[in-house]
């Protein structure tokens, strides 16, 4: 799909260069490619975006993240680099670093720099329910493997309790289906993100396969997320 000729998207990743748990994550090599290479090839092959972008306030990640193809028209500041930043500052900093250089955009995605299993056809198709809607901000959501409605508490004694204690006798099957971010990508208006300071409570969600995605935040999830990219590549051949 393509957005008609008076819209325009740009895709913004959001990768700075002070990861701690994975030191160097963004750039360390996945499979034989730079992690966020995966993020860049997907927005570039969506055909969705006049400018697709990484938003950073490291000189080696500029390097490599325009050796692949994205842009890097602007450093970002460390006020915004650290651990606490959220994402909506950031994403608003580079709309505004994009406007002044006379980047207009009516829509941004904001796609995360580890995200080796993200297929273009979810950035298209996201997009188009994102469109569809009366939303905000669209996300890609996966269902929890089980019920949260039957959680548990464990004090120190090693004693169980249920969070819910009136459904601890209600069959899985009757439990209303949840659902939480998949933290791959997020659609809005230029207008959303300049203007809402929550992007997740008014959304509108894309549901993906669970196995097709994996939160990179210690060494097991990267051999984890590993194994499941090559498996989808051998399944391919």
């Amino acid at each position: 799909m393509n957005i008609s000729a008076h819209q325009k998207a740009i895709a913004v990743i959001p990768a700075r260069g002070g990861s701690k748990r994975i030191p160097r994550k963004n750039v360390k090599p996945f499979l034989g490619k730079p992690m966020i290479g995966y993020a860049i090839a997907a927005a570039i092959g969506s055909g969705l975006f006049e400018h697709v972008i990484v938003s950073t306030d490291d000189e080696e990640i500029l390097e490599v993240a325009m050796s692949l193809g994205a842009e890097v028209p602007f450093l970002r500041p460390a006020s915004l680099s650290d651990d606490f930043t959220i994402t909506i500052p950031v994403i608003q900093h580079a709309i505004t670093k994009c406007s002044d250089i006379g980047w207009a955009s009516d829509y941004v995605c904001c796609i995360y720099p580890c995200v080796p299993l993200l297929q273009t056809i979810d950035l298209q198709r996201s997009f188009q329910i994102y469109l569809d809607s009366d939303a905000k901000f669209c996300y890609p959501v996966i269902e929890y493997e089980s019920p949260i409605q039957r959680a548990l508490l464990m004090d120190d004694n090693g004693r169980l309790r249920f969070v819910n204690p009136k459904d601890e006798l209600t069959r899985t099957q009757d439990l209303v289906t949840t659902f939480h971010d998949a933290g791959q990508f997020y659609w809005g208006s230029t207008d959303s993100w300049l203007t809402e300071s929550r992007m997740h409570s008014n959304a509108v969600g894309y549901t993906i396969p669970t196995w097709r995605t994996v939160d990179i935040d210690t060494f097991d999830d990267w051999k984890w997320a590993e194994i499941l990219a090559k498996s989808l590549v051998d399944e391919r051949l």
